[in-house]
């Protein structure tokens, strides 16, 4: 492995970057800490193929960014990080998760971390094997999902309306958009489901009969009231943003927009809860336990709805983007 934890640890002060390299297992991976200012920082292990590395620090600078402000805006006592790690390069993915862990664990907790896109829940128990700082287990998913509700029912508030009976489409049926897809259910909304891999949407939307499968290419204009991105982040750029057909955007995804997307879901007066908020329910309940050690993290994860309530209203009152007032409010805690 490359790079020496006390090497690290100046780059940590710093805010900058480290590479982790190790022969043996074919692991290349980029941690990067964004903001320690409120505690320890918290960030999931991402594993994507990329164009090359300078995409693959571009996309972990982003997504740490985005967790300073979901760890500020949900009141917790921890900053933002993340790990990207480049799938194409692994040989024995095992022993690559176990080196990434024993890294981390070396760190003593500066680190936190837990799964995203691409990492299973056996890369994440390779990391438990030699790190102790790992947050994982199915309920984190549920966690994301019932946050997600919360802003929802916020939104939907904002909007004259109630949950029950709203059509919301899910992208991406993973942990995160089976969990959110089935929370939706559970309160009365009739949902479509889709994702790349087709065989995945159909065999969800047959647990419920309130669900049913779309193709992946007609999630942006489906004729629904809500979109709820839960896949790779990206989705809503310029472009796509002007073909959305929903009222409200509230998905789990991170980093959903790109460009000026969210500007122009603004501009089209389609209300949105960004995913720093929407998709906060696991870190609230991972740092709420581990960090801030609460035995009870619901009225926290619940508590994200009531945020989404005042963002909403502000972005409103000031007239701009909701993604912009979430930075301003995060910015007001940080700067506290």
């Amino acid at each position: 492995m490359v790079g020496a934890v006390a090497e690290f640890r100046r780059l940590f002060a710093d805010a900058e970057r480290t590479f982790v390299f190790q022969h043996s297992s074919g692991l290349r991976a980029f941690l990067v800490v964004d903001s320690t200012r409120l505690g320890p920082a918290a960030g999931g292990i991402r594993t994507a193929t990329y164009a090359d590395e300078a995409d693959a620090l571009a996309d972990a600078r982003r997504l740490a960014a985005a967790m300073t402000l979901k760890c500020a805006l949900a009141g917790l006592d921890a900053g933002g990080a993340k790990t990207v790690v480049i799938a194409d390069a692994l040989v024995d993915r095992a022993a690559a998760f176990a080196s990434l862990g024993a890294f981390v664990q070396e760190l003593g907790g500066l680190y936190r971390c837990a799964g995203d896109y691409g990492t299973t829940d056996a890369d994440l128990s390779a990391v438990a094997s030699t790190c102790e700082y790992v947050h994982q287990g199915a309920v984190l998913a549920e966690s994301v999902a019932q946050g997600a509700l919360a802003c929802l029912r916020a939104a939907s508030r904002f909007v004259g309306r109630e949950v029950e009976g709203l059509r919301v489409a899910v992208q991406g049926c993973g942990a995160i958009g089976t969990a959110y897809a089935r929370a939706l259910v559970a309160a009365g909304c009739d949902v479509r489901v889709c994702d790349i891999d087709r065989g995945r949407a159909e065999a969800l939307a047959q647990t419920h009969p309130s669900m049913i499968a779309i193709e992946p290419e007609d999630f942006l204009t489906s004729e629904v009231d809500v979109l709820a991105p839960c896949a790779r982040g990206g989705v809503l750029d310029d472009a796509a943003a002007r073909r959305v057909r929903a009222s409200i955007v509230c998905g789990a995804a991170n980093n959903v927009c790109a460009g000026g997307g969210a500007g122009v879901l603004h501009a089209r007066g389609i209300v949105h809860v960004p995913d720093v908020l929407a998709s906060a329910g696991a870190v609230v309940d991972g740092i709420g336990r581990t960090v801030m050690g609460l035995a009870d993290r619901t009225p926290l994860i619940e508590g994200l709805g009531d945020t989404a309530s005042q963002l909403l209203e502000r972005a409103r009152s000031a007239a701009m983007p909701t993604e912009a007032m979430a930075a301003q409010m995060a910015a007001q805690r940080l700067n506290h």
